[in-house]
């Protein structure tokens, strides 16, 4: 099956993928009417995350394991990143997107919530859920990650559901979906 990779760097960095796999039957002349598969790869900075790195670490590995379309990316030291993680004492917050190569967005990683009870892995990966683009979903219950402290102290579920991930996938779906949604939506506090 032939693959490849082109990565582009400069002011925004964007990874895309190409996989042609024929259709049992197919002729390779109908080979270029599939489909590609295109991944917007989004770096992140968690160097001022302070005691929440491990946390944002996983919340990134939820999202790279329930999506295709786009992936979160530690950011190499001193290299631009679109995301960059802040520990602070207030509720966590996050800029809402979708957040595009180039553009600009922040998690604030609450620890105030943490010190409430709440599951870090939860926090990391719902205020990621806000950097993708996704509103917050109150009231919810513990199996919409979106629903965020609504879920309840108790809630330890990290997992985007089906419509979370699919929304994130519409959102990084192709050339459509990046003019149709802007780039950044304001800032979404967490409160309960």
């Amino acid at each position: 099956m032939p693959f490849r990779t082109l990565t582009l760097i400069g002011a925004s960095a964007l990874t895309l993928s190409v996989a042609v796999i024929p259709a049992a039957g197919a002729s390779a002349a109908a080979a270029p009417q599939r489909a590609a598969l295109a991944t917007t790869t989004l770096y992140y900075d968690d160097s001022q995350a302070a005691e929440f790195k491990s946390a944002v670490v996983a919340g990134a590995q939820v999202w790279n394991a329930n999506v295709q379309n786009v992936r979160l990316v530690e950011a190499a030291p001193g290299a631009t990143a679109q995301i960059r993680i802040v520990a602070f004492d207030g509720w966590p917050q996050s800029t809402l997107g979708p957040i595009r190569p180039g553009g600009r967005g922040t998690v604030w990683f609450g620890r105030e919530a943490v010190g409430e009870g709440y599951n870090t892995t939860r926090i990391a990966a719902h205020e990621l859920g806000h950097i993708l683009g996704l509103p917050d979903a109150k009231p919810g219950p513990c199996s919409s990650l979106m629903s965020g402290s609504t879920g309840g102290v108790s809630c330890t579920n990290a997992t985007p559901n089906a419509s979370e991930r699919a929304a994130v996938e519409a959102n990084y779906g192709g050339s459509a979906a990046v003019a149709a949604h802007p780039l950044v939506g304001g800032i979404v506090t967490d409160t309960p």
